[in-house]
């Protein structure tokens, strides 16, 4: 039974602890499905948010369980949301919250951002000196270091600029920055 008062719907039960009708049950999940929070239909129907969380998880559409889900992002789109929160131009937590993302899963995307960046330019001349050659006319090892961690860069530029090339093209926007731009 809903008693309609000014400021809230109450709900008459026999007992605080008798169960809520199945067709009751079912239109809060409908108004949970359709964005209505927590804490309102809780305080409404004097229902405790853990009850809510098991009927939604028992009960409600499955649309509704796979937009909890969580869409899923394919490689691009992932490494834009990490290039953004490396430049600077995104924080985590607005990236959590636009992209429906947990936080440990913002986490290990950053760590293995890092990890492919260590690889990619790593260079360490202490392992260079321990192969130092004797003979002069030998060619000199750490050049041939410096020379292969040149072309690691420059083939690392070339991804990275055909990256740009494909988000610019996909998603309509330039994102280099032109060459005399007034700066503020």
């Amino acid at each position: 039974m809903l008693v309609k008062n000014e400021k809230a719907v109450t709900i008459a039960r026999f007992h605080e602890r008798s169960p809520f009708e199945k067709n009751l049950r079912d239109e809060i999940i409908k108004a949970m499905e359709d964005g209505v929070p927590r804490n309102v239909i809780a305080f409404q129907y004097g229902i405790s948010r853990g009850r809510l969380c098991d009927w939604m998880s028992k009960h409600s559409s499955a649309e509704y369980q796979a937009k909890l889900q969580g869409k899923h992002l394919n490689e691009i789109e992932k490494r834009s949301i990490i290039r953004s929160i490396e430049q600077g131009s995104l924080t985590p937590h607005v990236a959590r919250k636009t992209y429906g993302l947990a936080q440990s899963t913002l986490k290990k995307w950053l760590r293995n951002s890092l990890k492919e960046n260590d690889e990619l330019g790593s260079y360490n001349p202490s392992l260079m000196e321990n192969n130092r050659p004797t003979d002069p006319d030998s060619e000199d090892p750490e050049k041939k270091a410096l020379i292969k961690a040149l072309q690691e860069a420059q083939m690392k530029i070339r991804a990275l600029d055909t990256l740009i090339d494909v988000a610019e093209d996909q998603f309509k926007i330039a994102i280099r920055k032109k060459a005399g731009a007034r700066q503020s």
